[in-house]
């Protein structure tokens, strides 16, 4: 497996992290040559619960889909882990259950609990003292170097971009890998945070989202060097599942969209059911 600290730390290039919620689309993201991946928040809670990222999962939906992910992979897994759901003993367990789990780092937000998500209005911030005290927690537990603490704040919704930047500077000083401000509004304003803060920088890339898209080399070239698709795949899947059951529910088929499915032995092929085949045979009566 790469270090993803190589891959965070390597401000050369651009690096794109797709977002996967379940083991087959992280199966799907390694399959076409990712060689790292994001375990998006927003998506475990729409999959596992069918809600909004609003606050209703927890430790344990995030701990358990993280084990199967990356069980799922070979490849890195960052892991969103919210606010770390406490204080920071509980940012401290939560390290350690998805370090045992096999994720290779965390994002851990500034805002008050219950969150939301960074695009959505209604974020409150805690003190960025009272933050910093959970990141110092989640680099104390982390047992290998090579995990990853990203630190982001929420604070360009409710302080503004000079207040976000300043926070960001904090949560650089007192150790963070790298640093995630989160929604910021414009291109002038994303190429002041890449200007401000000398540190492997987030850029979160939402399709209708807060912050305009923009290509990984355009980001590139104005400082972020970690670029998110955290709900492409997410918003892919559903449109495609509205698709196919609209037609079922009118025709009563899928012949007419079958077509834009993959077929039977290319699923086969992602599942990987021609080795576990010869693991049948291998272990089968003689």
């Amino acid at each position: 497996m790469n270090s993803l600290r190589k891959l965070v730390e390597d401000k050369s290039k651009p690096f794109v992290f797709p977002g996967v919620y379940d083991a087959i689309t992280a199966r799907i993201a390694q399959k076409v040559g990712f060689e790292a991946m994001f375990q998006t928040g927003y998506g475990t809670s729409a999959s596992l619960l069918g809600m909004p990222d609003y606050g209703f999962i927890g430790a344990t939906e995030t701990v358990g889909n993280a084990g199967r992910i990356c069980r799922a992979v070979s490849v890195p897994v960052i892991v969103d882990a919210d606010t770390g759901y406490g204080n920071p003993l509980s940012v401290w367990k939560l390290v350690n259950e998805l370090e045992s789990v096999g994720a290779a780092g965390i994002f851990l937000e500034d805002q008050k609990w219950p969150k939301r998500c960074g695009h959505m209005s209604g974020k409150e911030v805690i003190p960025k003292e009272e933050y910093g005290e959970k990141i110092k927690a989640a680099l104390d537990a982390r047992k290998s170097k090579d995990f990853i603490v990203v630190a982001r704040t929420d604070s360009r919704a409710t302080e503004g971009i000079d207040s976000a930047i300043k926070r960001g500077l904090y949560y650089k000083e007192i150790g963070a890998d790298a640093i995630f401000v989160e929604a910021p509004k414009s291109l002038e304003e994303m190429k002041e945070i890449g200007k401000a803060i000398d540190a492997p920088l987030v850029a979160n890339m939402i399709e209708g989202g807060a912050t305009p898209l923009m290509s990984s080399n355009e980001l590139s070239r104005i400082g972020f060097n970690l670029i998110l698709y955290p709900l492409s795949v997410l918003y892919a899947n559903t449109f495609a599942t509205l698709e196919v059951l609209k037609q079922l529910r009118e025709a009563g088929t899928t012949s007419k969209v079958k077509d834009r499915l993959v077929s039977f032995d290319e699923f086969n092929e992602i599942v990987e059911l021609s080795k576990f085949k010869k693991m049948e045979d291998k272990y089968a009566t003689k």
